[in-house]
């Protein structure tokens, strides 16, 4: 018989667990949040993790657990004077989004939390070392929350459906666990839809066709933004292409500004591929020229040509090591006067000082070469060197061009 659920009452808000139980997934916590809740004095929490991940449910249910009256508000919501009315009587807060309030109102919490006033069970999606306040988050234990898994995305689908009356076959349930990226919101969602659907459409290809289009929930400000960026440059880096072009439509569904991602090919096309292919930042800087050109959706046209050339492309940062090696000297001491002969004379007192003095033009040797000194003498009698060649890719003809003339022409 299938149970009809109230419009008002969503499929995720119908099975929420009650008690630690019945809840699925944070296996690495239970056992922490259980001593939690059974201690003496329940503890101020910040629970950080990905959407649809039960933050909230696990505040709400840690605050029965520990028997305590508590208030649940979304930060995006509440004002501070209509959240202190509702703390009357209330010994636990659970705010959803923390990260949503200001620095200065989060400063409202600490004389509570000092005073033990009220314990505060707070959620984000977002990194709190950015978005905390160094002063509160030293008033809060931080629990950092996992995506669920396929397994714990299939029993909760399994949970929903039995609800709703439903008996699917396995793979049904192992699609939905799939579609909806560890959100286990984004999945029951999915099950009260493909409840609704006549039984003919329950065939896989069928289902296929009827779910809604997956929406990777973006997380611009967030980890999530870093770290699938961070993928895309280390996959280039590694010449897997594969995963470069997945991490770059990972980033682009997830609703990334194309500015961004092309900012970062061009400073690859430097730093990961350089000598090895001067190419590779003229097509770099191109696709960010064309991607601004065409605009999107069309803009991962380029973005994918320039991807995959730039993971195909050999590697070679010898010109990055080389400013880094340089970089390391000036600040460790300092930057040593220019020689003379390097210097312009561009005024009689100049001329007398010496400016320019000895300075070898080398368009006028043979081979447009000539050996001279460049660096500081200090640093030549130290035999400083920052660039240290690779040999790979076009720097290696470069590389040979300059020694042909250093062995082929003699000091003048």
């Amino acid at each position: 018989m299938r149970i009809e659920i109230s419009e008002k009452q969503p499929l995720a808000d119908k099975i929420r667990p009650q008690t630690l139980n019945d809840f699925v997934g944070q296996s690495h916590l239970l056992e922490r949040i259980a001593a939690f809740a059974s201690g003496p004095r329940l503890p101020s929490l910040l629970f950080f993790g990905p959407p649809g991940c039960g933050k909230s449910t696990l505040a709400m249910v840690m605050a029965k657990a520990a028997n305590k009256r508590w208030v649940r508000v979304s930060a995006p919501e509440a004002g501070l004077a209509a959240l202190r009315k509702q703390l009357q009587g209330a010994e636990v807060l659970i705010l959803d989004e923390i990260h949503r309030f200001s620095k200065a109102q989060q400063d409202f919490f600490l004389p509570i939390l000092e005073s033990g006033e009220i314990v505060l069970l707070a959620t984000t999606t977002e990194n709190p070392s950015f978005s905390v306040t160094r002063q509160l988050l030293s008033r809060l234990h931080v629990l950092r929350f996992r995506s669920l898994t396929r397994e714990e995305l299939v029993r909760m689908a399994r949970r929903g459906a039995n609800v709703l009356g439903c008996d699917w076959p396995d793979e049904v349930f192992d699609l939905l666990a799939g579609m909806c990226g560890g959100d286990g919101r984004a999945l029951l969602n999915l099950v009260e839809h493909v409840a609704g659907l006549p039984q003919d459409r329950l065939g896989i290809e069928a289902l296929k066709q009827a779910l809604p289009e997956v929406i990777i929930r973006g997380d611009r400000e967030g980890d999530s933004h870093y770290e699938l960026a961070s993928a895309l440059i280390k996959s280039i880096r590694g010449s897997d292409v594969d995963a470069a072009l997945y991490y770059l439509a990972c980033l682009l569904e997830s609703g990334e500004d194309p500015r961004f991602v092309c900012r970062r090919l061009i400073l690859s096309a430097s730093e990961d591929i350089g000598l090895g292919d001067p190419q590779a930042l003229p097509l770099a800087v191109s696709c960010q020229q064309a991607v601004e050109y065409v605009g999107m959706p069309e803009g991962f046209i380029p973005m994918a040509e320039t991807v995959v050339y730039l993971a195909l492309a050999p590697k070679n940062n010898a010109s990055y090591a080389g400013y880094l090696n340089a970089l390391k000297e000036v600040r460790e001491n300092g930057k040593l006067p220019v020689p003379l002969h390097l210097r312009n004379a561009s005024t009689s007192l100049h001329k007398e000082w010496g400016y320019g003095r000895g300075y070898k033009y080398p368009h006028a040797f043979p081979g447009s070469w000539v050996d001279q000194e460049y660096l500081p003498h200090e640093l030549v009698q130290r035999g400083a060197q920052f660039f240290v060649p690779k040999n790979e890719g076009a720097e290696a003809r470069m590389h040979a061009w300059l020694a042909s003339r250093k062995r082929g022409i003699k000091k003048p």
